[in-house]
């Protein structure tokens, strides 16, 4: 086979699998190489949430891969964010416009697994236990190891690294061309606790929506999952002032805090304790890079190209949009080089806005989605976005309804959000703002999407 066609992948989770995927379909010659063993033999090893939000640019690129309904069939319909007041209460704040726009909970396991068994179909050849341990570029190398330690060496033509935020490629990429990277810690991190089934069997709090508890500097969040269990993750600083990870270092500051910030979510952890100290502190990490690819030798995407913090529900949506766009790019262009080149040309400021997007959606969970300005602004958004059909499209419905890139999405948000702050400054009811002059000011300043 022509050396053009044969693509070799590292990581055979979920970019790795759907894009192995995607180029087999297209009569590439892919080999995959993954550091962790089979899990449809070993069990899922993967150590992170097992839920994700599944959004429009993941289904495209499902439906690509024909794997939409297989994937619908396990997912959980989540209509909105149900916000757990710090005074008490709760209220909905739907997601989209129409009961069609939602984003669905999805068991991050079984998802890997039809993948895995998608990309295997396919005709994608798949090495597990073999991690990259280092590349010789001039002979086009990969260096892998097994779990027991031993060395083994295989020849590439052309390397897509699919391995995730720790990439290893990335490593060795960078040491062989500056890739202008930048790491950008957020100073918070996650702990992960669970909410098990009722006595009876069923979900304990409203299944069709991801529930958040905002408290100002920090938060939780709830997805549900297929089981009838949620999935609970604690976002908080690692240090300084009370409330931190590291003021909670015993039983008792860990129930008072609890107590004390979350007592109707506390109700429901039975396991409370032993969950917060057995489960590790994850890392909340944004990396930017200035280029993704060595000429014609390899090349990154998902989140080896460009990790983010998870609060847009982006993450794998993002990678699996670059999936569809390295395989129309490889279809494309004759040469692999110019396909890698086109690929992160169209991908890179898409990129860098969701990564930045994801940031900024953390401080309105944890801090605004309470406010009665931020609900005032939403209220108008809404209603502007039925008064204005395609003009005037939430930020949140554009990044998760619609494949309008992310660049785009993120420039006209801001166009919007400064609308919206115009409009309600002063207001205290929806009925203040003056919506003739505003109907011209958005028709002046946001052509038709």
């Amino acid at each position: 086979m022509r050396t053009d066609r044969r693509l070799t992948l590292i990581g055979a989770g979920l970019a790795g699998s759907l894009l192995a995927t995607l180029l087999c379909r297209r009569g590439y010659d892919v080999e995959v190489f993954e550091r962790r063993g089979d899990p449809r033999i070993r069990g899922y090893a993967g150590g992170r949430s097992i839920n994700l939000a599944l959004a429009e640019r993941g289904l495209n690129a499902l439906r690509a891969a024909e794997l939409e309904q297989e994937v619908l069939a396990q997912s959980i319909v989540m209509r909105g964010r149900m916000v757990h007041f710090a005074e008490g209460g709760t209220q909905l704040q739907p997601y989209g416009l129409n009961e069609r726009e939602v984003i669905r909970s999805v068991h991050r396991a079984r998802l890997n697994l039809a993948l895995l068994d998608a990309a295997e179909r396919a005709g994608a050849r798949i090495h597990f236990e073999q991690g990259l341990d280092d590349v010789d570029w001039s002979d086009r190398l990969i260096v892998l190891r097994d779990a027991d330690g031993i060395e083994r060496r295989h020849a590439f033509d052309h390397l897509i690294g699919c391995d995730g935020a720790g990439s290893r490629l990335r490593e060795s990429m960078q040491r062989e061309v500056e890739l202008g990277m930048r790491v950008e810690p957020l100073g918070h991190g996650y702990k992960e606790l669970e909410i098990p089934p009722s006595a009876e069997g069923g979900f304990r709090i409203e299944p069709n929506a991801l529930h958040i508890w905002p408290r100002g500097d920090f938060m939780c969040i709830a997805l549900p999952n297929t089981e009838h269990t949620f999935t609970v993750t604690l976002f908080l600083r690692h240090d300084g002032a009370d409330p931190s990870f590291a003021t909670l270092a015993d039983t008792k500051s860990v129930e008072g805090f609890f107590e004390r910030y979350f007592a109707d979510m506390r109700e429901l952890v039975p396991d409370l304790l032993a969950d917060f100290s057995g489960h590790p502190t994850g890392e909340l990490i944004t990396t930017r890079l200035d280029r993704w690819q060595l000429d014609r030798r390899a090349v990154l995407l998902g989140d080896a190209a460009h990790p983010m913090v998870p609060f847009h529900g982006q993450g794998m949506n993002c990678a699996f949009e670059d999936c569809v766009a390295m395989e129309r790019a490889l279809s494309e262009y004759g040469d692999v080089g110019d396909a890698f080149e086109a690929f992160f040309t169209e991908r890179h400021a898409n990129a860098d806005a969701i990564q930045t997007m994801a940031v900024e959606n953390y401080y309105e969970m944890r801090d605004r989605v309470d406010d009665a300005d931020y609900l005032l602004q939403r209220e108008l958004e809404r209603l502007l976005a039925r008064r204005h059909p395609g003009w005037f499209v939430p930020r949140y419905s554009m990044v998760s309804f619609t494949s309008v890139p992310y660049a785009l999405a993120f420039s006209r948000g801001i166009i919007q959000r400064e609308l919206l702050i115009e409009a309600t400054r002063g207001c205290s009811a929806i009925e203040d703002v003056d919506l003739v002059a505003l109907d011209r000011r958005i028709e002046a300043r946001l052509p038709r999407l």
